[in-house]
């Protein structure tokens, strides 16, 4: 990793693992970076500005009123000439102080005044680490566009077992370099990227429909990444449990004939450089779906006329106006690189992501802020394993620009 010329914004937060930062600032430096440290109150009980700043050769800024920097509005000065801000180490109480916008110390003001990409490093408490409190508000955060170094698990200060820990420096190296790489690449700036995202729904009758369970988390969180590195996103979305900012161009398609005809339109009338097909579609639909609602009494439900609906996928990786870049996924509960391969070849498309759905007792899959995914080309099949789903459309941006 060679961090040269890479201004980093340091923000040490009030936690015992304040004394390994000291290290990392070390490695920081002999890789070419320059560090600008903001401390808090707390990161002062643990450690002295003296040694941060004779390690990173920089002055230690910690005072939000102090009269000789807010002279020339230091705090956004700070905030806006780096290239990232890095909170290491990141507290439960500052990650929700900065969670909820709070702006009342030099650090906490920085971030919220701040355009650049932002990297916590949490190390706490195991149980204040697991508290639902911590983890919708690092949630939220991610949501925004925030990165996280996920802790260790070990033995804490405390004496306490769990995950937690700082983690080691080579992983915290590794997300800086991936963070600074995902946004400040130029590759996908003004690129047209229509993504499809959501659950189709088919009607039987009134009252009844056959759908899935796709949330359309998965979509939202590839579009929100591809659209920070500059790209212009057109969403055709589907039924979701997320809502859609207005900052989108989104179209509502409902069923998979709807989605089918604006995929078409889009096609024709844009110019579409990259295609990623997250929605989940229901295969068939009724060739005529009933006026009226279905008695059971009757038999009805015996006797449905099923056709089969419009291919998206494949009509896109066909299509005479094809993006150069076509993406697909594969929601499956065995055999799931067998089946990726299958509809890789079927499809046409230059990738499959394969989704595994089938583990009900592990929290991935539909509705959940994780997956258990990998990758699946012509040459190449690879394991991402148990990730967030923002950590996933980051790993998507990467294959794009490729």
């Amino acid at each position: 990793m060679n961090f040269n010329d890479k201004k980093i914004a340091l923000i040490l937060t009030g936690g015992i693992a304040c004394y390994k930062v000291l290290d990392l600032i070390r490695a920081l430096k002999k890789q070419g970076a320059h560090i600008v440290p903001i401390m808090t109150q707390g990161a002062k009980e643990f450690i002295t500005p003296m040694s941060v700043a004779s390690l990173s050769q920089s002055v230690v800024h910690d005072e939000l009123w102090s009269l000789k920097d807010e002279v020339e509005i230091g705090h956004i000065q700070l905030a806006r000439d780096c290239d990232m801000v890095l909170v290491a180490p990141a507290t439960a109480n500052f990650i929700a102080k900065t969670a909820h916008g709070l702006a009342d110390d030099l650090a906490s003001t920085v971030l919220l005044a701040t355009d650049k990409p932002i990297l916590y490093v949490p190390a706490m408490n195991p149980h204040m680490y697991a508290n639902c409190a911590t983890q919708d508000n690092m949630a939220l955060l991610q949501k925004r566009g925030a990165h996280f170094v996920e802790p260790d698990h070990g033995v804490m200060a405390c004496n306490e077992e769990g995950l937690g820990r700082y983690p080691e420096q080579d992983k915290i190296l590794s997300e800086i370099s991936k963070c600074l790489e995902l946004h400040y690449s130029e590759k996908l700036k003004d690129k047209t990227i229509l993504i499809t995202l959501g659950a189709t729904q088919e009607e039987i009758d009134p009252v009844r429909f056959i759908s899935n369970h796709s949330s359309g988390k998965q979509g939202l969180a590839i579009a929100e990444t591809l659209r920070r590195q500059g790209a212009n996103i057109i969403l055709l979305k589907a039924n979701t449990t997320v809502s859609i900012p207005d900052y989108f161009i989104s179209y509502e398609t409902r069923t998979a004939e709807a989605m089918a005809k604006k995929a078409e339109q889009l096609l024709k009338s844009e110019k579409i450089d990259v295609a990623i097909c997250v929605a989940a579609i229901c295969d068939w639909r009724l060739k005529n779906a009933h006026q009226k609602k279905l008695k059971k009494g009757n038999g009805d439900l015996k006797n449905l006329d099923w056709v089969e609906n419009p291919d998206i996928l494949a009509l896109i990786s066909n299509h005479k106006k094809r993006p150069k870049c076509v993406i697909g996924f594969a929601a499956e509960t065995n055999d799931i690189i067998e089946h990726a391969k299958k509809k890789l070849a079927k499809k046409g498309c230059d990738f499959i992501l394969y989704n595994d759905v089938g583990k009900k007792d592990v929290d991935v899959g539909f509705g959940s802020e994780y997956s258990e995914i990998g990758y699946c080309s012509k040459n190449t099949t690879e394991a991402w394993g148990r990730l967030k789903k923002h950590e996933i459309a980051q790993k998507i941006a990467q294959i794009i620009e490729k």
